[in-house]
């Protein structure tokens, strides 16, 4: 009985334990389930080498984003609450678009943890929320990711001021906008098909343009 006691004691000391140090690794990551705020927002991509979930190195402007519409977020895989919400929201508008990812839409997910996430870490955890292809786990050396994060206006210099951040937009026109919150995939969507239609009359004006020309 005395045995069984204080394995239980120490078990309980132990989960005790675990919850301190989550508490304190996600300081300030409770954040309400509520509507998402939108703010148009520069970017600027910083010419560094990253890495996919694959090993491969990519440039983030010229190989994924170029002339695609972008949805991007920032996580990090040993994250327990913001980041795999905000990964699951980014698996439903990969739903929701479906061909269209990969195609015309790149999704980009960027850990904001290098030191441990390499690509097999990023691997593992895609897998729990991508569906197809057309989503990108991006890693690289500290200098890099931090050089990416502060183009992007996402870099804070500490994981446990980590809160939800989603940029949407188009490498053509240069028009971002940056959701803070959870937002619903849908807002995300809806955000996408409105770049898209603008592309469509942009080009649709280009076309008539030309044929007025003498």
């Amino acid at each position: 009985m005395n045995r069984l006691l204080l394995s239980l004691g120490l078990l309980f000391a132990a989960i005790s334990q675990a919850q301190a140090h989550s508490a304190d690794e996600h300081a300030g990551h409770d954040m309400p389930a509520v509507a998402a705020s939108a703010q148009a927002t520069p970017v600027r991509f910083a010419d560094v080498a990253l890495t996919d979930q694959d090993g491969q190195a990519v440039h983030l402007e010229r190989d994924l984003v170029n002339d695609r519409i972008v949805v991007m977020s920032f996580i990090y895989t040993s994250c327990t609450t913001v980041c795999p919400v905000v990964s699951s929201i980014l698996g439903k508008v990969q739903r929701q678009l479906g061909e269209r990812v990969g195609r015309d839409v790149q999704l980009v997910s960027l850990s904001i943890d290098p030191q441990r996430d390499d690509a097999r870490r990023l691997n593992d955890y895609a897998r729990a929320f991508q569906n197809g292809p057309g989503w990108s786990w991006l890693t690289g050396s500290p200098s890099a990711v931090t050089a990416t994060l502060k183009g992007l206006g996402s870099f804070s210099g500490d994981l446990t001021r980590h809160a939800p951040l989603i940029l949407v937009g188009d490498g053509n026109s240069r028009n971002w906008t940056r959701y803070y919150g959870f937002t619903d995939p849908a807002v995300l969507v809806r955000e996408v098909e409105r770049l898209g239609a603008q592309r469509q009359a942009h080009a649709g004006h280009n076309v008539a343009a030309l044929e007025q020309q003498p």
